[in-house]
């Protein structure tokens, strides 16, 4: 279990997340939706200890979390270009010998001989994501893991998520596409205001757009006349 109590997390003197508390049980896929600038990506890097706490406590397992806990994809996915897509998952494959890079790139389907720099973003995202899974850690924090991915990756990393719930993973994941949200995750947390204002089960899910997006929509519509009218 991942505890999370009472969290403070600032950038500067811009309080992000404040007295934040949030449980993640294991074998469940959880979604972080928000507005730009709500904490859905800060939130992970403190999980992680990339930013540091002001306050608050994170616990995993009933104990202090550990970097070797976490399996981290990141937004945008930075590698040494110089070398090839093989010998980074060599290098995963070096901390965790039991990670078959043949069974995972026949999922992923990549030109592993070639190096990362000749790599589109889409190409990327998919290297990073065999390498966070290849690990096999037992929380996985998956910032935005499907943008720069086309349809049938979308659905081939969805399936791979759904697996990894069925072995008991922790997973965590934010997007900005509500139905990426809605079609694998047993809960949506919906950040606002430094906290979750609210959680969202599969049977409310109906609900997210109007009682969360169409009503912020409504306002900026308004607004939006008037500026053209005037």
């Amino acid at each position: 279990m991942l505890k999370i109590s009472d969290i403070n997390v600032k950038y500067g003197e811009h309080t992000v997340l404040e007295n934040f508390s949030f449980d993640a049980q294991e074998g469940k896929i959880y979604g972080l939706m928000g507005l730009n600038g709500s904490g859905k990506t800060t939130l992970i890097k403190a999980i992680c200890g990339i930013i540091p706490l002001d306050a608050g406590t994170i616990e995993f397992t009933g104990r202090e979390i550990k970097l070797s806990d976490i399996g981290y994809l990141e937004t945008a996915n930075y590698f040494y270009s110089k070398i090839t897509a093989k010998e980074y998952l060599n290098i995963i494959k070096w901390k965790h010998s039991n990670f078959d890079i043949e069974k995972w790139n026949s999922i992923f389907e990549l030109p592993l001989d070639e190096l990362i720099e000749t790599y589109s973003s889409g190409m990327k995202k998919k290297l990073a994501a065999m390498g966070v899974f290849g690990l096999e850690r037992p929380l996985l924090l998956l910032d935005e893991p499907f943008n720069n991915l086309d349809m049938e990756t979308n659905q081939v990393l969805n399936n791979v998520i759904k697996q990894l719930k069925e072995k008991g993973k922790i997973v965590i994941l934010t997007s900005h596409i509500l139905e990426t949200l809605t079609g694998i995750c047993d809960e949506i947390q919906y950040l606002n205001d430094k906290k979750i204002e609210k959680i969202f089960y599969p049977d409310e899910y109906n609900l997210i757009q109007s009682s969360i997006i169409d009503k912020k929509l409504q306002s900026k519509i308004e607004t939006i006349k008037q500026i053209i009218q005037n």
